[in-house]
């Protein structure tokens, strides 16, 4: 008889772009109604165990579209936690004042047996991404060495190829460098995952798979003046107690 191998299943949703006018649309896309539906659809789901939201919450960065993605994640009625990070269109101060429970979990790390997920700060200044040096030094001394482990993050650590690597993460040559150094540690860091490119794809580096997700808004186009589609997808990921993973875009 052999064993049984289990998963655990984290929905990841990103980039949902809110205004304070819930009729207000962002390169074509109604962008409320589209946030709706992702989160309907995953709560219509019984297998996901976790759930992370990748920032970009707001467009317009008004008050009110904070209070509306608060309102549309309470009214999904999770019956799972709903973890979060910053995007670069994002004030920490008023995720921290919208973003709170029961419906919302502010832990940067969730645990089962087998896997550890760790969410890392890449919020700057500016519209590009950086991994200080307290988020890198966070990641090294929270890490599980008995599990496997996927980090997510808003910011694309590598260059995807069209013209958002303009405002990719500043420092990653810094960050694969403590990437690699802690795999050669002897520690299992299989894959990181990330919002911010508002397409689905997935690479790899230094033998790292990284999987971007198609943002809840809309999928940015080839140029910047243009959508490639109006169509709202998240991602679900799916950890395997033996040390796999596998990951697939569902569209509502």
């Amino acid at each position: 008889m052999t064993n049984q191998i289990e998963s655990y299943v984290i929905a990841q949703f990103s980039d949902s772009h809110l205004f304070a006018d819930k009729s207000a649309k962002h390169y074509g896309a109604n962008v409320w109604q589209n946030l709706v539906s992702v989160l309907l659809d995953m709560a219509k789901r019984d297998d996901i165990d976790s759930i992370v939201f990748t920032g970009d919450l707001t467009q317009d960065h008004s008050e009110l579209s904070y209070r509306y993605f608060a309102d549309a994640v309470k009214t999904a009625n999770f019956k799972v936690p709903v973890h979060f990070l910053a995007g670069n269109h994002d004030d920490k101060e008023l995720l921290t004042k919208y973003l709170i429970a029961p419906a919302f979990k502010k832990d940067k790390t969730i645990n089962n047996d087998y896997w550890q997920v760790q969410l890392i700060d890449s919020k700057s200044s500016t519209p590009s991404g950086l991994v200080n040096q307290e988020s890198l030094q966070s990641l090294t001394q929270h890490i599980a060495k008995s599990k496997f482990q996927l980090i997510m993050m808003h910011h694309h650590p590598v260059d995807i190829g069209y013209y958002i690597d303009k405002h990719g993460l500043l420092n990653q040559d810094e960050f694969w460098q403590t990437i690699t150094q802690l795999n050669e540690s002897g520690l299992n860091i299989k894959a990181i995952a990330c919002g911010h490119v508002h397409r689905a794809s997935q690479l790899s580096k230094h033998q790292v798979d990284i999987y971007t997700c198609p943002a809840t808004a809309m999928q940015f186009g080839e140029n910047k003046d243009k959508a490639g589609s109006i169509i709202p997808s998240y991602r679900l990921f799916y950890l395997k107690s033996n040390g796999t993973m596998s990951s697939e875009i569902i569209t509502p």
